[in-house]
């Protein structure tokens, strides 16, 4: 918590000398009942009550005069707030090494299914794209806000030979280029780009086309986190005529993929990890963190705690304070 009137805060010390007054009086008002009260007498008139009943109004009202001091203050806090647009790209490794049957029925068909309830969950503003690389890339729907349309694109994909990775990430990004302007915005300084965001999913290594490293150069030099999903286990083998060939999944080059960019590294070895990694990123990815002025909030607080102490020092002791 940040303050924007931080001087305000010395309204607190006022407060923290009344509740040491009020401790002071208390100590001295029970020194003076034992020194002369007939105590035997007392007991009879008097009916038994909890002591913490006579403190506890007073406690909710120094609380209410701290919260009124931290109010003058202006705090601010970090709030989640979401995107109302944001343009991300689904990038899904279509290598012959995706039909490894380590994940049931196999990679490619478990990732096309994960990857259509995470567009699903998307808020409906944002622009979703879908780009699957092998040997050479395809961009199978481009970023709109058509989001039926991506998921059907998912059902339509075809295996190829060696993957490009690092060619997967230099085409998300021509495509989140193309729809960087926002049309419905007048294009103002921090503000003429929307956030974009690509979340790849693989299953090796970089085997054709640029690097993955000239890919995370390029994607930080665009603003644009990479977020990796390594999908497999590292037993998964490809049946190719008779003869199987080991296909392990490639978790370290992806891990530096992310990292470099600012996305997040995730692993999946099964169906239902890479569900729970796809509902991880979407919760993730169409939110930001902004600080915002949380006065009123603080004030209301106060409020009702000195409602509060007033209606517990009438009920207990009919008066008001």
């Amino acid at each position: 918590m940040t303050f924007l009137f931080p001087l305000g805060l010395l309204m607190l010390v006022p407060v923290a000398l009344l509740a040491l007054t009020y401790v002071v009086t208390v100590r001295r008002k029970n020194r003076y009942a034992v020194r002369y009260a007939a105590l035997p007498l007392l007991d009879r008139v008097i009916p038994e009550r909890p002591r913490w009943r006579r403190h506890l109004p007073a406690a909710f009202l120094l609380l209410a005069f701290a919260l009124c001091g931290l109010a003058v203050a202006r705090p601010e806090m970090p709030v989640r707030v979401p995107y109302e647009r944001a343009t991300i790209i689904v990038a899904i490794d279509t290598s012959e090494s995706m039909q490894a049957r380590d994940v049931a029925p196999d990679r490619l068909t478990a990732a096309v299914s994960a990857a259509g309830d995470f567009v699903d969950q998307l808020p409906d503003t944002f622009n979703v794209g879908v780009v699957t690389f092998a040997g050479a890339t395809v961009v199978n729907h481009p970023p709109n806000t058509d989001h039926e349309a991506a998921r059907v694109s998912l059902q339509m994909l075809n295996t190829q030979s060696r993957t490009a990775i690092g060619e997967g990430v230099f085409t998300s990004l021509d495509q989140i280029i193309s729809v960087a302007r926002d049309p419905d915005q007048e294009p103002e300084e921090g503000r003429d780009r929307l956030p974009a965001h690509v979340v790849l999913l693989s299953d090796g290594s970089n085997t054709s086309g640029r690097g993955t490293d000239e890919a995370a150069l390029a994607a930080v030099a665009a603003g644009v986190p990479v977020s990796t999903i390594a999908y497999g286990t590292a037993d998964g083998v490809l049946d190719s005529g008779g003869y199987e060939i080991p296909v392990p999944v490639d978790s370290a080059t992806l891990a530096e993929l992310s990292e470099a960019t600012g996305g997040i590294a995730y692993s999946a070895a099964s169906s239902d990890e890479l569900q729970e990694v796809y509902r991880d990123i979407g919760s993730s990815i169409g939110w930001r963190t902004e600080w915002r002025e949380v006065t009123p909030f603080v004030a209301a607080i106060a409020l009702a705690c000195g409602i509060v102490a007033a209606g517990l020092s009438m009920r207990w002791f009919s008066r008001l304070v």
